[in-house]
Formats: C-alpha cells, sequence, structure tokens
C-alpha cells in the first residue's frame, strides 16, 4: 500500500535523510523511531508530499505522491502533525474540516454524522460547540486525531499523536487508533519517543539512526542490542504481559 524507496532528503545542503526504504501494508501501523533529530517528521512530511524528496520516491497505492493531485492527497492521506495552530473554530467545525476532500457542493447529512461519530470516539461531545483555541494541548491533539480520521484516508500518518496526552488519554487514543485501522484496513505510520507504547501497539518498528534505516522488525521481536545501538544507552527488553518492556539500565 504505502512504499517508501530509497528516500532522501535534505535541507540547504544538509542531508537528514538517505536512503530510507520500507513498505507498510493495510491494516498494519508502523513506528518509526529513534532520538531527536534523526528527520522523523521529515519522513512523514516527504510522504505526505510536504516536502520533495531529493533523492527515491513514496508510492502510495501505486502512485507516485508527487504525481498526485492536492485533491488526491487529501483524499488517500490523513496526517496529524505534531503542532497544530489553533484557528477560531469550534470543535465541531474544525473536525468537519477534514470532509473537505469528500464535499462538492455543500455539507450533507452523512458528512455531520461521520463527524460526529469521530468526535464521540475521541470523547470531544462535551466540548464540541467550544473554540478549539480554548482547548488544552491534549484536546487539541485529539480534535487533530479526529480531523483525519473523518477523511477517511487510505494511509495515515501520525507525528507524536500521544505527545500532549496524559496516561489515561494515550492508552485511549492508541486503542482507538488501533481499533480503527484494524477495522478499516488503513495503513499507518508513527513517530513517538515513548518506546514502550510504540511497541505495545505497533506491528512493526523501523529504527532510523543519523537518517538511515538502521533496523526493521517485528515489534514483539525488538532486542535491547538495536535499541543501545540507535539511542546510545544501555537498556534491558523484557516481555511483560507477552509485549516488549524497554527499561534503561541503571
Amino acid at each position: 500500500m504505502l512504499n517508501v524507496s530509497d528516500v532522501s532528503f535534505a535541507y540547504n545542503g544538509r542531508h537528514v535523510l538517505r536512503g530510507i526504504a520500507f513498505g507498510v501494508q493495510p491494516g498494519e501501523l508502523v513506528a518509526v523511531l529513534g532520538p531527536n533529530g534523526v528527520g522523523k517528521t521529515t519522513l512523514l512530511r516527504c510522504i505526505n508530499a510536504i516536502h520533495r524528496p531529493t533523492g527515491g520516491a513514496v508510492w502510495v497505492e501505486g502512485k507516485d505522491v508527487l504525481a498526485m493531485s492536492p485533491h488526491e492527497v487529501a483524499l488517500g492521506i490523513g496526517y496529524v502533525a505534531q503542532r497544530s495552530e489553533a484557528a477560531r473554530l469550534t470543535v465541531f467545525d474544525a473536525v468537519l474540516m477534514g470532509r473537505k476532500p469528500h464535499i462538492r457542493w455543500k455539507v450533507q447529512e452523512h458528512d455531520l454524522s461521520i463527524t460526529d461519530g469521530a468526535i464521540r470516539r475521541l470523547g470531544l461531545k462535551e466540548l464540541a460547540l467550544r473554540y478549539i483555541d480554548q482547548l488544552s494541548g491534549g484536546e487539541l491533539q485529539k480534535v487533530c486525531i479526529a480531523r483525519a480520521l473523518v477523511q477517511e484516508p487510505s494511509l495515515l500518518l501520525l507525528d507524536e499523536p500521544t505527545s500532549s496526552l496524559d496516561l489515561r488519554s494515550q492508552v485511549e487514543i492508541m486503542r482507538m487508533l488501533r481499533h480503527v485501522i484494524d477495522d478499516h484496513g488503513i495503513a499507518a505510520v508513527m513517530t513517538m519517543h515513548d518506546l514502550n507504547t510504540a511497541l505495545r501497539y505497533a506491528d512493526k518498528a523501523v529504527f532510523v539512526k543519523e537518517g538511515r534505516v538502521f533496523a526493521e522488525v517485528a515489534a514483539q521481536e525488538v532486542c535491547a542490542s538495536v535499541i543501545e545501538a540507535v539511542y546510545d544507552l544501555p537498556v534491558t527488553v523484557h516481555s511483560l504481559n507477552g509485549y516488549p518492556t524497554v527499561v534503561p539500565k541503571a
């Protein structure tokens, strides 16, 4: 479904990504992991056609994203950025904006129903008429996720989707995303610094070091040696309730 093929990118001659390659299948959640500054956000922007790679290509459902129109990209790819501007819109209207690629002349009852469903699913019903510039960071993050979901994309990109959320909200969001990905066969890529959350919910982990793919491995099979090499930190990896748990050594 998604094929990232030998993608490179440079800012003003400084190489950020170097020959990145991996694939994502429908119903699969891939976590892109690595320290700050290795190009994780830049990679998502290349996949979403915000940045033009200096080498390689990104293919979504067999199409080069750079050959797709903005409307085609908006129909096929949902993107939740790490930071979003808070405009003077209500929560309901902000989420409804995600339906824009599907709306021809005017908003239909179907669009309103999908929007209401996403708002309820994200626990935002009581905030539906509040302006988003009055929300907390975590509440705004939920709005951004809801807006991406109402696009009904075939590919979902999530840049630190739980970064502003408390523990309970993190679990709720990740469980919900996992269900949506499974139920609708969405291919998804997320970046995340919380390794334990990432490995708990992802199918596969792509570890990036110095702009290159250091390792690509099933989440359940991640070992300490890979994490130590990527993060330059001694760790142990235990299995807890069937999931890998990363613990830094004292």
